[in-house]
């Protein structure tokens, strides 16, 4: 295989992986820190041909406190509440009116916690102009996965940490290798 090959089959690989993640509701960041304020990103998809997104309706899980939200022009928000005061707590928001076409993401933002080390699957509901409705609600591998966050207790930083000690050997073994190769260049190896 030539090198223009090997890249053109990168290329294309990669356009592959991107147009899949592309196709799925989202929210981001995938990982947070536990009792920690965090802003997300919701971004909904409009896959339907010759039509647009509506309306995007979020439902919080238990263990999702969500506190405020971005301002999302030519969007109006509602949200679905429970108790009041300090115990208010947001359950369900939906934002309507939009009209984002094909091909396009739909984008949300928030403030929120999440409140254990713990894997949560937040519910999304997409209703397209042309009636149509998909729940983001599936498993990972289904055609319509529920976003997911998952709430870590650390997200780490400490020098002793598995990602940094991996870090260490490969950037070690390329020196290596660099060392080796000005050692040996125009030689053959014996």
């Amino acid at each position: 295989m030539t090198k223009a090959s090997t890249l053109a089959a990168a290329a294309a690989l990669a356009l592959v992986f991107t147009s899949a993640a592309f196709a799925h509701a989202g929210l981001s960041p995938g990982v947070v820190q536990t009792g920690t304020s965090q802003e997300f990103t919701l971004t909904v998809p409009t896959e339907e041909e010759g039509t647009t997104t509506t309306t995007v309706e979020l439902t919080a899980p238990d263990g999702l406190s969500i506190f405020s939200f971005e301002d999302s022009p030519g969007w109006k928000r509602e949200e679905v509440t429970e108790g009041s005061g300090e115990e208010r707590t947001i359950r369900q928001v939906s934002w309507s009116g939009g009209n984002v076409p094909t091909e396009h993401l739909a984008v949300f933002r928030f403030v929120g916690v999440v409140d254990a080390a713990k894997t949560l699957e937040v519910k999304v509901r997409q209703t397209y102009a042309n009636g149509k409705v998909v729940d983001w609600s599936g498993s990972e591998d289904s055609e319509a996965p529920a976003p997911r966050v998952e709430g870590v207790s650390s997200l780490g930083g400490s020098s002793s940490s598995t990602l940094t000690i991996v870090a260490l050997v490969v950037a070690g073994i390329a020196l290596l290798l660099a060392v080796l190769g000005l050692a040996t260049r125009g030689r053959p190896l014996a």
